[in-house]
């Protein structure tokens, strides 16, 4: 589904066939298979054969499986798509994309290897935006296929792109994040968070994910099991935000029956906009309970 739930989106080393076998106890949404950056150029090999028979065999639950290949301009990107396509993954997580070509050109294999193996399943594209140049084109590169279901923001590579330290407070990729979250709406698709790399930090990662959540992000990447829960927990509406929803929509139906066309909920207006944030609220409620 193009429009799932992605509040986590938790990496595993695509070499490493202990953490993938029960991935699926450990609740994330999301689930990467990664062949890039975590797989040391010595086994890129084996980690695709590794992932490949994980999404055959392995059961990962009701979790969203993604792959993310290694770039096409690599050695090793087109073989990734050819060997993981047959095996219908979910998602491709499509790292370091500067362009909507970059995305067109993935997109253009992936339909070629579906139509030579009769594959009906849809597969989604996640391109992940890590530089200067890619963050300005956000908005094409979301725009560059309609198999695009979100935007990812990568700030280790941004930052070094940039020439800037990654801090704790993500002042330096404040505003990359948010022409991200703005290219992505503006393209009908989720935008979702970067990696909270310090997984000692707890306080850190719910000032992180909730500050991303203000922002307008559906989710954050997770890197390891204990930052779920955390990560799950702000992006899922407070039982403050499911009231507040409540008290909207009665207050715009109560309105509705004397004519108007707004209402208001103590001292704050209710109109269309709100109303439709209100329903949003609910609806993930639902889902996510």
């Amino acid at each position: 589904m193009k429009n799932r739930i992605r509040r986590s989106r938790l990496y595993l080393p695509g070499n490493n066939p202990n953490l993938m076998e029960n991935a699926f106890l450990f609740g994330a949404d999301c689930l990467i298979l990664d062949l890039e950056d975590s797989v040391p150029l010595a086994e890129k090999l084996s980690a695709r054969v590794l992932v490949k028979y994980a999404l055959k065999y392995l059961n990962f639950g009701s979790s969203e499986k993604i792959v993310r290949i290694n770039p096409l301009e690599s050695p090793f990107g087109k073989f990734d798509l050819e060997m993981i396509i047959p095996m219908e993954p979910d998602t491709i997580l499509i790292p370091k994309r500067n362009l909507k070509e970059d995305v067109i050109n993935v997109d253009e294999i992936i339909q070629e290897i579906r139509s030579r193996y009769g594959i009906k399943k849809e597969i989604f594209l996640m391109p992940l935006i890590e530089t200067a140049k890619g963050i300005w084109h956000s908005y094409d590169i979301a725009m560059a296929s309609p198999n695009v279901c979100a935007l990812c923001f990568g700030a280790e590579d941004f930052t070094a792109d940039i020439g800037a330290e990654r801090t704790r407070e993500g002042h330096e990729s404040f505003v990359a994040r948010s022409m991200i979250v703005l290219g992505a709406k503006a393209a009908g698709v989720q935008a979702i968070d970067t990696v909270w790399s310090d997984i000692q930090d707890e306080e850190g990662l719910v000032a992180s994910a909730k500050e991303a959540k203000m922002m307008g992000f559906e989710g954050k990447g997770i890197i390891h099991p204990a930052q779920i829960e955390p990560v799950n927990r702000v992006f899922t509406p407070s039982q403050e935000e499911i009231e507040y929803a409540h008290q909207v929509l009665k207050a715009i139906e109560e309105a509705k029956k004397k004519g108007l066309a707004v209402a208001s909920v103590g001292r704050k207006m209710i109109d269309p906009p709100v109303v439709e944030r209100a329903k949003r609220v609910l609806n993930l409620a639902k889902i996510t309970t």
